[in-house]
């Protein structure tokens, strides 16, 4: 399995990969020294220190500033941190790296209030198109617009989008990932029409008449999908090259922004890996990458999966070591699938997508060929489903450690709490979440049963559970900041806390965030803490995230990035 594949990795020697403090046990010119700051290191000796000093790509040692100078010779830099706070490096537990590449380059529909607003910006970018060229944007939500008009679902029909895009394909994704609106141009090459009947798992929403709004849920979205990615594949492999290397780019200049320094990511088909391989092998990828295989079949990864095995290794930035699949969808778009209906659409209880036979077909693939697995779970259903499926092979596995993941863990049944903590499956799950969802969650679940089951951190922690933290960028802004003080405070937009019960403490939040995370994907002997030996993933922000006041929090800007013991940002 991959924790004994992470075993065989080696320290740059004995001394580094010992337990050593000082910089006496561990002699020599330093590299780099970061001196007179407040370092919260998230390990056990000591907690706080003012410096640290790097040599290498490793953290040779931590301690008071004067110990750190007397590592210093003639080469050696020196940055005065001048009473910033440093920590180990953020670690982003749940995003889609090219995805965020992607909606760097396509339409931002985060903030439109209307669907007028959308289709203004849709014409806007029809007009620099070519005819033919696929139009993309993702981030709108329906409980954000203020509509007047005839709608379904909260969602007004394609008419209006259509008229702006008559020669362009048009595909504006959810901010959830979960939906999308289609324009008559993108649902007529996809082959969806009035007697087009729902797939399993989707829903193509449709008027009083039958005829399809473009409205499309879950697994309604896929033939649009793949309309559009044979259009992709069809604009030459230098242009599809170069979008990749922008993608990577701009994703990476995003995170590191941020003190992003790991990235899970949720996840890559096998040819998006063997492309982001070859990235790798020329040294072209800005931050860690842990990827999971997302968008096979089981007869594909029987066959293929265990090519991809890819565990972390000196002077790579990109390990392949998990499988993702999606057992329900999302709550904003009622794809959650829930133990019983939605209190707004009673005659549903969600769109389940992939069936138990087939989890579990992929939980045997997986573990056979030293993977973890990566489930995306929202609704309790999917949750409790998940946890006896995995349940399964934790007994073939007997002692051995999994650490498989739920993806989310969004509303999870009081019952089930503890089995998560029972079984060692990771909580993956985004602070922002919970505040970008909380005004329109109740609506959904109904007071009662939003209180119980929903974004239940501090449930899971006491019960000793172990959560990774993230914003599910694109779905959310990329801002570790953001999602911490959404997990600390629970403050929605409008000032209230959603369920603040249900908070972390501040130590919790920043562990959830490096230590937490690196141990989430087998990592913890390399990353997550500031200790000798480590790598020197840090982040440098301008203000102590333990000591200041919420308000003050939420402010906190990165200010410096560094990955192996190099600045890859700086404000």
């Amino acid at each position: 399995m991959i924790k004994r594949n992470l075993a065989a990795l080696t320290f740059v020697g004995a001394a580094l990969a010992g337990t050593a403090t000082s910089w006496a046990e561990a002699p020599g010119e330093a590299d780099l020294i970061l001196v007179n700051g407040e370092v919260v290191t998230l390990a056990a000796d000591p907690e706080r220190a003012e410096a640290v000093a790097i040599r290498g790509d490793r953290i040779v040692a931590v301690g008071d500033s004067a110990d750190m100078e007397a590592l210093a010779g003639p080469n050696t830099e020196r940055i005065d941190l001048a009473g910033r706070m440093l920590l180990p490096g953020f670690i982003e537990g749940h995003g889609h790296f090219l995805g965020l590449g992607e909606a760097l380059m396509t339409l931002d529909l985060q903030d439109t209030t209307s669907f007028a607003e959308l289709v203004d910006q849709v014409e806007e970018a029809v007009a620099d198109a070519r005819p033919g060229e696929w139009i993309i944007g993702r981030g709108w939500h329906q409980e954000n617009w203020r509509e007047t008009g005839a709608e379904v679902d909260g969602v007004p029909p394609h008419d209006d989008l259509s008229a702006v895009s008559p020669d362009n394909p048009v595909l504006l994704t959810h901010a959830s990932g979960h939906a999308a609106l289609a324009n008559r141009s993108a649902m007529s090459l996809a082959g969806i029409a009035a007697q087009t009947p729902d797939p399993e798992g989707g829903e193509i929403v449709r008027d009083a008449d039958g005829n399809p709004t473009g409205f499309l849920r879950q697994a309604a979205q896929r033939p649009v999908r793949e309309g559009m990615r044979r259009w992709f594949e069809g604009i030459g492999e230098l242009e599809r090259d170069d979008r990749l290397r922008r993608q990577v780019e701009l994703a990476g200049e995003q995170a590191l922004a941020h003190g992003i320094t790991s990235f899970h990511d949720q996840g890559q088909r096998f040819d998006e890996i063997d492309r982001m391989q070859a990235l790798d092998d020329s040294g072209e990828l800005p931050l860690r990458l842990y990827v999971a295989v997302i968008g096979e079949t089981n007869t594909d990864l029987e066959r293929r999966l265990g090519d991809y095995l890819r565990p972390p290794e000196p002077g790579r930035m990109m390990s392949v070591g998990a499988v993702k699949r999606h057992l329900d969808g999302a709550l904003g778009t009622h794809g959650a699938w829930l133990l019983r209906p939605y209190e707004d659409r009673p005659e549903s209880s969600g769109l389940p997508q992939v069936s138990l036979a087939d989890l579990r077909q992929t939980a045997m693939i997986a573990y056979q060929n030293g993977f973890q697995l990566n489930t995306h779970a929202i609704g309790d259903r999917a949750n409790r489903e998940a946890l006896s499926v995995y349940e399964s092979v934790y007994r073939l596995a007997g002692d051995e450690s999994l650490r498989w993941r739920i993806e989310h863990a969004q509303t999870v049944h009081p019952d089930d709490v503890a089995r998560f903590a029972e079984l060692g499956v990771i909580a993956s799950m985004q602070g922002i979440h919970a505040t970008s969802d909380g005004p329109w969650v109740p609506q959904r679940l109904g007071e009662e049963r939003a209180r119980r089951k929903a974004y239940v951190w501090r449930s899971l922690l006491d019960a000793g559970a172990v959560i990774c933290n993230g914003t599910d960028v694109p779905v959310e802004p990329i801002s570790p900041i953001a999602s911490l003080h959404a997990s600390i405070t629970r403050e929605m937009a409008n000032g209230e806390r959603f369920f603040p019960e249900q908070s972390m403490n501040r130590l919790e939040a920043l562990k959830s965030y490096t230590t937490h995370c690196a141990y989430a994907v087998f990592e913890e002997d390399r990353l997550g803490t500031i200790e000798v030996g480590k790598l020197a993933d840090l982040v440098v922000v301008d203000r102590n995230l333990l000591d200041v006041s919420e308000d003050e929090l939420a402010d906190a800007r990165v200010d410096l990035t560094l990955i192996g013991g190099e600045v890859r940002f700086q404000r």
